[in-house]
């Protein structure tokens, strides 16, 4: 723990630990939930661990007598143990008691919700801003009262950013030498879908199929492909393909391993833009992920940045890559200034902006550049959103790789990725 980097995260679970018994902190496997959750515990309960959970399961009390904070480290491998937190809670609802981990959601679900009694945190892989040594200039949370400060400087350019999108936010991933984390991503994947779905009562019968249709996924990333046109692109050339069921549980079982993160479709209230698109942008849990199903490099990318397209939908890969990277760390900046992050894009795909962040009646609008320079083109689906937001508009932004944070005279934003934090 000596090398611990304080997460955004930690943050947030100062601030409402205190208040709160109960906190479920949910994620993919390897986000680091257990070791942040370990900063804060008195004693722990390990059910990855066979012989704690067996113990624990027939020695339930075990949970009033611990040490507080207690952390229940992959809680879901003994759903009765939500119960029980629940139950403890009711009993005594005095803050800071309680911290549960989670890589899945639990094949036999609990009795009770656990509304009221355990609240839960997203987690997801390093953020930018949690990744670079440079403290961030251009804060996401202080862009909603309008006007907030656009200044900095950074020394990252693309080359930065491609290194970081291959590198990977898992922490114990990250470090590692580029051919060991290759292979550390391709052995991630292959638990995920050999061993987890498994575990998830999924029986994988076909898994060459199966890594198919997410590498087919992963080609998608920040684009509104049908699942039939994803499928379609997994099965290019083969007359027997896997049913939408099947398709759809495949969706499902990787969504309860926390390993899809799309962005849903914004549906503004009380302003009319048009007849608007309801399918999310795929995205997976770590655009190092999406990077490693197909086969891409930093050489690779920084190569084809030109001409490589994303199967389904055209753009190039890197582009869409960029904007994975962008939107995991924006989804964290969102959640800490407990704000909601979507998309838009009306249906004749006249107007859009590639995100959208939320709170109450106010927003901001980014689109993503993979470019160092904004041109007037770049701000066009912005400036409309601000004609028709009007006050409700709090900023517009364009994300690039540039190396200063500046705003226009039209009075859009244009941040680096590098100086974006929290």
């Amino acid at each position: 723990m000596a090398d611990y980097r304080r997460r955004i995260i930690d943050s947030e679970l100062d601030e409402v630990f205190p208040a709160l018994a109960a906190i479920s902190l949910d994620g993919p496997k390897g986000v680091g939930k257990t070791a942040t959750a370990m900063r804060r515990a008195q004693s722990a309960i390990p059910l990855d661990n066979d012989d704690a959970l067996e113990a624990t399961a027939s020695d339930p009390g075990f949970i009033d007598r611990a040490r507080k904070p207690l952390l229940i480290d992959e809680w879901q491998r003994l759903p009765a143990v939500w119960d029980l937190v629940r139950r403890a809670v009711d009993r005594d609802g005095s803050g800071g008691q309680f911290l549960l981990a989670g890589s899945a959601v639990p094949v036999t679900a609990p009795v009770h919700s656990g509304a009221a009694r355990i609240t839960s945190l997203r987690m997801r892989p390093l953020a930018i801003s949690e990744r670079v040594e440079q403290e961030p200039t251009v804060s996401l949370a202080a862009l909603f009262p309008g006007n907030g400060e656009i200044a900095g400087e950074t020394s990252w350019t693309l080359p930065d950013y491609v290194r970081e999108i291959v590198s990977s936010g898992f922490p114990g991933i990250r470090r590692l030498s580029p051919r060991a984390r290759r292979l550390a991503l391709d052995g991630y994947l292959t638990r995920i879908l050999e061993r987890d779905m498994v575990e998830q009562g999924y029986r994988v019968r076909a898994p060459a199929s199966l890594r198919a249709w997410l590498r087919a996924y992963a080609e998608a990333t920040a684009s509104t492909a049908s699942y039939t046109t994803i499928l379609d692109a997994a099965t290019v050339g083969e007359a027997d393909k896997p049913s939408k069921p099947t398709t759809i549980a495949y969706r499902d079982v990787l969504t309860q391993l926390w390993m899809l993160d799309p962005v849903e479709a914004w549906r503004p209230f009380g302003v009319d833009l048009g007849r608007i698109a309801k399918s999310p942008k795929h995205h997976l849990a770590d655009p190092a992920l999406a990077a490693r199903l197909m086969g891409l490099d930093e050489t690779t990318l920084l190569d084809l940045r030109e001409h490589a397209t994303l199967g389904p939908q055209q753009g190039t890969a890197l582009g869409r890559l960029f904007e994975g990277l962008v939107t995991l760390s924006v989804q964290s900046y969102a959640q800490a200034a407990e704000a909601r992050l979507w998309h838009f894009r009306d249906q004749a795909g006249t107007h859009e902006a590639d995100l959208i962040v939320e709170r109450g009646d106010r927003v901001i609008a980014i689109e993503v550049k993979l470019a160092a320079t904004v041109s007037p083109s770049d701000v066009r689906h912005l400036l409309w959103l601000r004609d028709r937001l009007g006050d409700r508009l709090a900023d517009a932004v364009v994300v690039t790789t540039g190396q200063r944070a500046y705003r226009r005279r039209d009075g859009v934003a244009v941040v680096p990725l590098a100086l974006l934090g929290p």
